[in-house]
């Protein structure tokens, strides 16, 4: 992530242009970044937090395909620095549990034609193991809401590591 602990008021003064990008960098999706860049400038950390809550709920699900283009396949190879962090603790993982998690990833994928997205942050691979098996059961319109919650979660982490500490 190129920006990183900017604050809030730092976030304020960033041109259009800058925002976006930046915005761009927590969630692959144009229409995200650019409705919640256009709400500034945000008061409080809240405020902005809430507001990326409220615009990826009202997202339609073509821009949802989008925002997923964002996320590698957990246990792939991450291809961003946010990804690399946020899935840090599977990389260390077992090759019988990286071998388990691409054919549950290739399950997935064949069922609901999207990559499996959950907040990796702070969990293992056997746990995102786990998760995934779980929400193999889910019909499509399910596993779209847990999608969606679970966008929510990584995109939430994101901002904050751009805001970086509350002061």
């Amino acid at each position: 992530m190129l920006h990183e602990w900017i604050g809030l008021d730092g976030f304020n003064r960033l041109s259009d242009r800058q925002a976006m990008h930046a915005l761009f960098e927590c969630c692959s999706s144009s229409i995200w970044a650019r409705r919640v860049a256009g709400s500034r400038p945000y008061a409080t950390r809240d405020l902005l937090l809430d507001r990326a809550d409220r615009v990826l709920a009202e997202l339609p699900e073509a821009e949802i395909d989008q925002a997923l283009d964002g996320h590698p396949r957990i246990g792939a190879r991450a291809d961003n620095a946010s990804s690399k962090r946020e899935q840090a603790a599977v990389q260390g993982a077992g090759s019988d549990v990286l071998a388990a998690l691409a054919e549950a990833n290739r399950k997935y994928e064949a069922q609901f034609g999207h990559v499996y997205l959950v907040c990796a942050t702070g969990r293992s691979a056997p746990d995102l193991l786990g998760i995934l098996e779980e929400r193999l059961g889910n019909d499509p319109e399910t596993e779209r809401r847990v999608l969606r919650v679970e966008l929510a979660k990584i995109n939430r982490i994101r901002l904050n590591r751009l805001l970086g500490p509350e002061q």
